[in-house]
C-alpha cells in the first residue's frame, strides 16, 4: 500500500477509506479466522488521518483542550491541519508517538448531585484514536450479531428497544413445541 502519498482531499480521502474499509469488513465476513497482520500501515495512512481529523474537528469535544493546552481551533490557527497531520504521520510512522496524559475534569452527573470524572485527551491522541476507529471497526463488525446493539455505529437504545418489543409481541410455536420437547426430555432421563 502507497501512504507516502501527500494529504489527499476530503472526497478522495473518504473515498479512499471507504473503499479499504469496505474490503477489510468483506474480508473479515469472507474468513472469521483471518488474521490482519499490517492494519498499522492503515493508520498511518494520510486517508484514514485526513478522515480522523475531519470527525474529531466536527465533534463538539473540538473545543475543548487536552493535557498540552492545544485545541481544534488552536491548530487550525497556529500550526495548520496539514503541517499537524503530516507530523503526526510521521511520528507514527517512525514509531515515536506516545500518547500523553488525559486533562481530567469533574462534572455534574445529570439528574443528581454527585459529579463525575471526565479525561480530555490531547487533540493528537483524539485523532490517532479516531483513525485506530477507522480501521478496527468494519473488522469487528464482521463478528457481532445482527441483535447486537451496544456501542455499535448507527444502533440505538431506542432501537433495541423497539425490536425487543417487536420480537416480544410474536408467538414462536416452534419454540414452544422445542422447549416442552426439552422439558420433556429432561424428565424422562435418569
Amino acid at each position: 500500500m502507497n501512504t507516502s502519498d501527500p494529504l489527499l482531499g476530503t472526497f478522495r480521502a473518504e473515498r479512499r477509506v471507504l473503499e479499504i474499509q469496505t474490503k477489510l469488513h468483506r474480508w473479515a465476513n469472507d474468513d472469521p479466522h483471518r488474521r490482519f497482520d499490517d492494519l498499522y500501515n492503515l493508520v498511518c495512512d494520510p486517508a484514514f488521518l485526513a478522515m480522523a481529523w475531519e470527525r474529531v474537528a466536527g465533534n463538539k469535544g473540538a473545543r475543548s483542550a487536552g493535557a498540552d493546552g492545544m485545541t481544534v481551533t488552536f491548530v487550525r490557527e497556529r500550526i495548520g491541519e496539514v503541517q499537524f497531520l503530516a507530523e503526526l504521520r510521521e511520528q507514527l510512522k517512525s514509531r515515536s508517538f506516545r500518547p500523553m496524559p488525559v486533562r481530567e475534569r469533574m462534572i455534574p452527573k445529570p439528574g443528581s448531585r454527585k459529579r463525575r470524572r471526565l479525561g480530555i485527551p490531547t487533540v493528537a491522541d483524539r485523532v490517532v484514536q479516531a483513525a485506530l476507529k477507522l480501521v478496527l471497526e468494519p473488522i469487528f463488525e464482521a463478528d457481532f450479531a445482527p441483535c447486537s446493539y451496544g456501542f455499535r455505529p448507527n444502533r440505538r437504545a431506542h432501537a433495541a428497544m423497539a425490536e425487543t418489543r417487536f420480537l416480544a409481541s410474536k408467538t414462536y410455536g416452534c419454540w414452544r413445541a422445542t422447549s416442552r420437547r426439552a422439558s420433556t426430555r429432561s424428565r424422562t432421563r435418569p
